[in-house]
């Protein structure tokens, strides 16, 4: 499985640390590729981010509007992708979010909360979510709290 995530623009500096933080913790071979994207002209963030998708690849939107998703929730998932052999983009929206044309065409749509939160932070979210599911499917301490 090959994983992806796919975000638009560039962030603050403390935000590419918060990730590099969590994605250094991942073995080489479970990293996850950053790609970032940026509109071009006359195409929303939401194109942006579609279009950005590899064929095969299966599209995971990120939206507080998804469904609810548990850290081992999100273990089991990945688990499931890798045993599939599945490659998955996880797809964080911009200012704008994803329109219902956008999530009825993702192969799943995952909420990280029912909080609005700012599109940049999710990344530092996501990459602390990639780390505890790894730490949550090998029995690493990291993720000991039984949630």
């Amino acid at each position: 499985m090959k994983l992806r995530v796919l975000a638009v623009g560039k962030a603050p500096g403390w935000i590419d640390d918060g990730v590099a933080h969590y994605l250094r913790r991942l073995p080489a071979g479970s990293r996850p590729q950053l790609a970032l994207v940026s509109p071009r002209r006359g195409e929303t963030a939401e194109q942006r981010l579609l279009a950005a998708v590899r064929p095969g690849e299966a599209a995971v939107i990120l939206d507080r509007r998804g469904a609810a998703c548990t850290s081992r929730g999100l273990a089991a998932l990945l688990a499931d992708w890798r045993e599939a052999g599945r490659d998955v983009a996880l797809l964080i929206g911009g200012v704008a979010g994803f329109d219902e044309p956008a999530r009825a065409q993702a192969a799943h749509v995952l909420s990280l909360s029912a909080l609005t939160l700012p599109h940049q932070l999710v990344r530092v979210l996501v990459a602390e979510q990639l780390y505890r599911a790894w730490a949550i499917a090998h029995g690493h301490p990291y993720h000991a709290d039984g949630g």
